[in-house]
């Protein structure tokens, strides 16, 4: 199935229900013209970072399901999967079989060797220091092999997580045979997970390498065209990367939109949002919310500095339950650039601010994507974050099917959901429509989407200080809160 212009729902395989079973009941009693797509978010085994370090591509983890659940899912909802093309697990027969037969093994380029890598001597410490990480360490792990031998391997987001040598054909042909692959269960759009960093070139900080990372991704887009499968590279750093992208006719994140929303909101203030609606991108997807925490780093220069920290101080200031430590390393977290919380509770569980970022991110350039835990206007889960010890998990709820029936009934997600299903029939968000902002005082905003013909058009009036808005169509009102 093709893309549709319609909102897509980001959720783990056991999230809304334990597996794809149970994920099927729920969108088939409740989410019937709310969602139209769906990034279904790791779900091959995997040996750690909740799916992101897979070992095998080919099956779906049998405690989730299998892949006539997934296709069965394709059969109504355009599909999203997750291709880690910058890494595999250690587990994976590729890397089992390099350390059993070493250099005799068929798989021993698909790894980045140190040795190999780095000339004699090398690395220095302003070697790594040069290398773009999100950790203080060297991205390296020692490995020992069958035959009593030992070296290095590259290893950027940790021990489960080899890095893989995308200028290898070995690998270029593990591409092939996955796109393939998912081709063959209903993908409709394959999400480039940690791409930035695939490309390793010496006396660089190893971090989108021009112009090579353009040739891996013209390569990878080549071959999922043969199947009409389209890409949504994934990339978390300054926004002008993202348009560096959609410049290139890919699919990007709107990864600044959270951040920027959230400051509009905090501060009452209208004119940082309308600039960053106007310049926006069109072919993109929308997020306030991920599996991953708040992207802080995303919105810099659409903020300034002080800005910036501005809104991370009331986040944790305003926001519900959020602790600065559970963004730290004593709750295991990966990325100081990021912010862990739901985004109801970064509003501080306020439904009336919640309904309005939502509201705007309908309304901005681009198809809006939902994570499951703001569908149903969720709050931070202390209770799954003190036991895991795992910062993320502080937006990681899992909702069994009696919560999720509870869930539904509150007017928030009533709200939410009537929201959601005018956007995906409304043909005022014609992707390729046009969008007008005008701001007719500092605290508010008003936003016009128009279709191609300008036949049907679409407003919202925003007051950021109030909280109040309404949405109308054509003159008539849709909602108003």
């Amino acid at each position: 199935m093709k893309i549709k212009n319609e909102a897509m729902l980001i959720t783990y395989s056991d999230s809304l229900g334990n597996n794809l079973e149970e994920l099927a009941i729920v969108l088939d009693k409740y989410l019937k013209g709310v969602i139209g797509g769906i990034h279904l978010l790791p779900f091959f085994p995997s040996t750690g970072d909740r799916g992101f370090a897979p070992s095998d591509y080919t099956v779906v983890d049998p405690s989730f399901g299998g892949w006539d659940e997934i296709e069965k899912l394709g059969e109504n909802y355009y599909l999203m999967f997750d291709f880690m093309i910058n890494h595999i697990s250690r587990e994976s027969i590729f890397f089992q079989d390099f350390k059993k037969h070493h250099n005799q093994s068929k798989y021993k380029d698909m790894f980045i060797r140190i040795h190999e890598f780095f000339p004699e001597g090398r690395p220095t410490q302003a070697d790594i220091d040069l290398i773009y990480k999100r950790k203080d360490k060297a991205p390296f792990q020692t490995v020992e092999f069958s035959d009593g031998s030992s070296e290095q391997v590259w290893n950027t987001f940790g021990e489960e997580q080899i890095d893989l040598d995308v200028t290898k054909e070995v690998v270029k042909q593990f591409i092939r045979d996955t796109i393939k692959d998912m081709a063959s269960h209903g993908c409709s759009l394959i999400r480039l997970d940690a791409f930035a960093y695939a490309i390793k070139k010496l006396d660089t900080n190893d971090f989108f390498i021009e112009p090579e990372i353009w040739e891996l991704l013209d390569e990878v887009r080549a071959e999922a065209a043969k199947y009409e499968i389209e890409l949504l590279p994934e990339i978390h750093e300054h926004y002008a990367i993202q348009m560096k992208i959609a410049a290139h006719d890919y699919y990007v994140y709107d990864f600044a939109l959270p951040m920027v929303t959230l400051y509009s909101l905090y501060s009452g203030k209208s004119e940082r949002l309308a600039n960053w609606l106007k310049i926006s991108p069109m072919k993109q997807f929308t997020t306030l919310d991920t599996h991953d925490g708040i992207g802080v780093v995303d919105a810099r220069d659409l903020l300034t500095d002080e800005e910036l920290n501005y809104t991370s101080e009331e986040l944790y200031k305003v926001g519900a339950n959020v602790k600065k430590v559970y963004s730290s390393a004593n709750y295991n977290n990966l990325d100081i650039y990021q912010i862990n919380s739901t985004y109801y509770s970064a509003l501080g569980d306020n439904d009336q601010s919640y309904l309005m970022a939502r509201a705007i991110q309908c309304f901005a350039p681009g198809i809006p994507q939902i994570y499951y835990v703001g569908l149903l206007a969720g709050k931070n889960d202390i209770e799954l974050l003190e036991q895991t010890k795992e910062g993320r998990n502080i937006n990681r709820h899992y909702y069994t099917l009696n919560e999720i029936d509870e869930q539904v009934q509150r007017p928030v997600v009533n709200n939410l959901f009537r929201l959601l299903a005018f956007r995906n029939t409304s043909e005022a968000f014609d992707l390729e429509g046009s969008i007008e902002i005008q701001t007719p005082s500092e605290s508010e905003i008003i936003i016009h989407r128009k279709n191609q013909d300008t036949t049907v058009a679409a407003v919202l009036t925003a007051n950021l200080k109030t909280k109040e808005f309404s949405i109308y169509e054509n003159g008539n009102q849709v909602l108003s809160q």
